[in-house]
């Protein structure tokens, strides 16, 4: 065990399914051979959750990483002890649940600035429950990059073979047209090529979508592809990344998923989700690119519908904790 790596798992909302597919995911003797995977957040939350799970595995509550042990069979906790049971109503957004969420994330991302923990993985949280706590953030990538003193930061989602990082992610259209300037392209260029580094392909290959249909046509649907995209894709090669584009957004994907390009940038949030998630939305990986730290997370939402049932899908959960263990392993082993 010492000599795994230390891997943060937040609570997420604990209105949602987050516990439950904590639970779930911890079950299973494979997922917690993968590091010493510490859960974030309230214990008592996470141990009423086995009551819909139907799993029985001891809640090992600790008040600093220091004393944490990892006995084998049981799940260690990072006692937060920020949740009312009494008032919780499962399914429903919820300010209290929200504050509970933000804590959880606030405590694991100072942990891994510190570097006690090698990474971060993190659980589904509602943008509304977040907000109503009155913490004013877009969701994690926004939070994170506030606590972590990143503004540059991006997404970038990873299924199977599909890697696919954002110039801009959670704004308005107008405002993401807007964005797509050299700059920030060449930004995520160089966060996408570094990932991919971290990832084990040492010279990836990058794709690079355009904003308009067809990429624009040779101007004839647009011209963000002649006077934004092309030089920024320019520079980068200039700069030693191997980046080439833009190619239509209605194809580029696919092709960047058949293994002819190692990563794509998407110009826009719709523009590269719809493209991972429609391989499966429970075996999606969301990263943070542009961090001093390493958070991975599921792609899906709290999963209100199903809170208290104990059907939520562990399986992005899964793999957010293997990508999170790759992507620390030359870290130290804290």
């Amino acid at each position: 065990m010492p000599g795994l790596p230390l891997i943060a798992l937040t609570l997420g909302d604990p209105a949602g399914t987050g516990p439950e597919i904590i639970l779930q995911a911890l079950a299973q003797p494979e997922v917690r051979a993968l590091g010493r995977l510490l859960v974030v957040g309230d214990a008592a939350t996470l141990d009423r959750a086995q009551q819909y799970t139907g799993t029985k595995l001891p809640i090992n509550a600790v008040a600093d990483v220091a004393s944490a042990q990892f006995p084998a069979g049981t799940i260690t906790v990072l006692d937060l002890k920020n949740v009312d049971l009494a008032r919780l109503r499962l399914g429903r957004v919820d300010a209290a649940a929200g504050h509970a969420a933000y804590e959880s994330i606030r405590r694991a991302t100072e942990l891994a600035l510190a570097g006690q923990v090698g990474a971060i993985v993190t659980s589904a949280i509602n943008k509304a429950a977040l907000n109503a706590a009155g913490h004013a953030f877009d969701g994690h990538t926004g939070l994170l990059a506030h606590l972590c003193g990143a503004p540059g930061a991006t997404m970038m989602l990873v299924a199977d073979r599909l890697r696919v990082s954002h110039v801009s992610t959670h704004v308005s259209l107008r405002v993401a047209i807007d964005r797509v300037r050299p700059e920030r392209i060449i930004k995520v260029l160089q966060l996408t090529h570094d990932a991919m580094r971290r990832l084990g392909i040492q010279k990836p290959k990058l794709a690079v979508a355009g904003l308009n249909p067809h990429a624009g046509e040779g101007g004839l649907f647009g011209d963000e592809e002649e006077k934004y995209i092309a030089p920024a894709i320019t520079q980068a090669r200039a700069a030693g990344l191997d980046a080439s584009g833009p190619y239509p957004g209605d194809t580029v994907f696919f092709r960047t998923l058949q293994g002819e390009f190692d990563a794509a940038v998407a110009m826009y949030h719709d523009q590269g989700h719809v493209a991972a998630k429609m391989l499966g939305i429970w075996r999606g990986v969301n990263v943070t690119l542009g961090l001093p730290i390493i958070r991975t997370s599921v792609e899906h939402g709290t999963d209100f519908a199903n809170a208290g049932t104990g059907r939520g899908d562990p399986r992005s959960l899964i793999e957010a904790i293997k990508l999170a263990v790759t992507m620390a392993g030359d870290s130290p082993r804290v």
